[in-house]
């Protein structure tokens, strides 16, 4: 049975969003491949008689953290690549500039892991570009997508 006894000190005071787990066959190269492509950073990681984890986040997120969960089982590092995010599903980043979707897109051409050209797309899509992770998942990249600007008009700015 369960009890209210928290093993943290700090926890949220409402019910908060706070990860989206994707299963890493080489949890060194998915964490690296975040880096190079994606704002996030490395959190936490560690290690455990199952595998191993590691959170990446916004660095500038600590009062409202939403973090990416890398989790590879040693039980399942013979399948190979699992994409959950594919061949549509996927993660979205907005970058402040349609330059900026077409450095990533160069880039992972480069790298082979482009998958969407960069093209506009109709409203509220906006300019964008997909590639794949180490695993296979699908991870977009726009520019002018609206969501800053829905979330404040719907919302309001964070205070």
């Amino acid at each position: 049975m369960s009890s209210d006894t928290a093993r943290h000190s700090l926890l949220p005071t409402q019910p908060r969003w706070t990860h989206i787990a994707l299963p890493a066959t080489d949890i060194d190269a998915t964490i690296a491949w975040y880096e190079r492509y994606t704002p996030l950073r490395l959190l936490d990681r560690r290690e455990d008689a199952d595998g191993y984890g590691a959170w990446l986040g916004h660095p500038d997120m600590g009062d409202k953290p939403f973090v990416l969960v890398l989790v590879s089982f040693f039980r399942d590092q013979d399948k190979g690549p699992q994409p959950i995010m594919a061949p549509f599903a996927h993660i979205g980043i907005e970058l402040p500039t349609e330059q900026a979707v077409r450095d990533v897109a160069d880039m992972a051409r480069a790298d082979g892991c482009l998958v969407w050209e960069p093209q506009q797309m109709p409203d509220p899509i906006g300019y964008i570009c997909a590639c794949t992770d180490p695993d296979g998942n699908m991870i977009e990249f726009s520019y002018d997508q609206g969501v800053y600007e829905k979330a404040q008009e719907v919302w309001g700015a964070a205070g």
